[in-house]
């Protein structure tokens, strides 16, 4: 506090809890680069493997990096709450362009465009020339179940971040904007962070089907690791809503927050505070 007294303690189960979150999201990642790298030929930027590019991507920033910048409120609780309100917005800006690569990574190497030399690297991740290239080749787009819940994630996710930062950092939004605006924000990065997960699952299932078909079904190692792959982003979303969804657990308001937010209601509105993040 504000007296030179220690800051109080994390609540009790709560520290254990993002150990173990910590610890299924490096696992996943591990089980991804396992995945790739045993079975798939491994991630490189040349052209056969560059589609690998793409769940390693979306692992790491759909879905780890996702999954942190909603932990931050919880894990950094005696903390200003602009600096963490610039690590949650960082996070997941940077959640945004991993995805961004890796989206059109996928998008660009699933149309075949290692097939010309001139088409790798970067030059295939615009997500216009992708479609130009399938348009060239006849091919179909956004066909898949995967891809239609994978772009509304993506361009939500956007919505989202662009709305967070224009209410939240951007000086001069009103207090009770902010307060309208605020549970709407948190309803849709939960819900986000299960799309964003529930798409992996579907494209985990497409990507087998497409590379192993039927000796899928006779347990073969690369289906089993990839499910149990399935299971631990599924475990890691559970953990990490479950953290966010114990009331207890929510960050409460420091003492000079509750101050400045009376201070700012009072000049701006003429309404007393309250609530926490």
């Amino acid at each position: 506090g504000m007296d030179g007294a220690p800051p109080p303690a994390s609540p009790a189960g709560l520290s254990a809890y993002v150990a173990v979150s910590q610890l299924l999201g490096l696992t996943l990642l591990a089980a991804t680069g396992v995945w790739l790298g045993h079975y798939r030929g491994g991630v490189a930027w040349q052209s056969q493997l560059q589609f690998n590019v793409h769940p390693l991507c979306m692992v790491l920033g759909m879905v780890f990096l996702q999954g942190d910048a909603l932990l931050v409120y919880r894990v950094f609780r005696n903390e200003a709450k602009r600096s963490t309100k610039m690590l949650h917005a960082v996070l997941h800006g940077l959640a945004l362009v991993i995805a961004l690569v890796g989206g059109c990574w996928g998008l660009g190497a699933m149309d075949g465009a290692g097939s010309d030399p001139r088409s790798n690297g970067l030059l295939s991740a615009g997500i216009v020339a992708v479609f130009e290239s399938h348009r060239a080749k006849g091919i179909p787009d956004m066909y898949s179940l995967h891809s239609w819940c994978g772009m509304a994630a993506f361009v939500l996710y956007l919505v989202q971040w662009l709305l967070g930062c224009g209410f939240f950092l951007v000086p001069g939004a009103s207090f009770s904007l902010r307060s309208r605006y605020k549970p709407q924000h948190i309803f849709f990065g939960i819900t986000l962070f299960a799309l964003s997960i529930a798409t992996c699952l579907l494209g985990i299932t497409e990507m087998l089907l497409f590379n192993i078909g039927d000796s899928y079904r006779h347990f073969v190692p690369e289906g089993v690791l990839a499910n149990t792959l399935g299971l631990l982003l599924v475990a890691f979303g559970l953990v990490v809503g479950y953290v966010l969804t114990r009331d207890d657990w929510k960050r409460p308001p420091l003492a000079e927050e509750l101050a400045l937010s009376m201070d700012f209601k009072t000049l701006t509105e003429g309404e007393s505070p309250g609530g926490s993040q």
